[in-house]
């Protein structure tokens, strides 16, 4: 469960980049037309934009559950077994990496989403 998770938080958060960023960098370097072609052709595309607030707090929620279950299994014991354990301790990184992946993208969304906007 803890591994579905951690792909479920890295899912939605790369949703609110591509829900949120990928239109505010298409436009910034002057690619509308591409970003109108991707509204125009991507089915589903504006559910994601359309429903972007609630598309943030999911991410937020799964974020937040997520770093709870590293949280708590930080210090959890490994198997004896020398491979298992190395695969344990492996799976640890992995699982810490991916969240750490998914808080980045969910902040590059969360300020393409946000803040810019309250900028320009």
């Amino acid at each position: 469960m803890k591994k579905s998770i951690s792909f479920l938080t890295l899912f939605s958060s790369t949703s609110t980049l591509l829900c949120c960023a990928l239109p505010a960098l298409l436009i910034t370097i002057g690619a509308g037309g591409v970003m109108a072609s991707i509204y125009a052709n991507v089915p589903g595309y504006t559910t994601f934009v359309g429903n972007k607030n609630l598309l943030f707090i999911i991410a937020a929620v799964l974020l937040i559950i997520n770093g709870l279950f590293l949280w708590f299994n930080r210090n959890a014991p490994c198997p004896l077994d020398a491979k298992k354990a190395k695969a344990c301790m492996q799976t640890r990184k992995m699982s810490r990496t991916i969240y750490f992946i998914s808080i980045g993208i969910y902040c590059v969304g969360f300020f393409f989403s946000f803040l810019v906007v309250n900028f320009i």
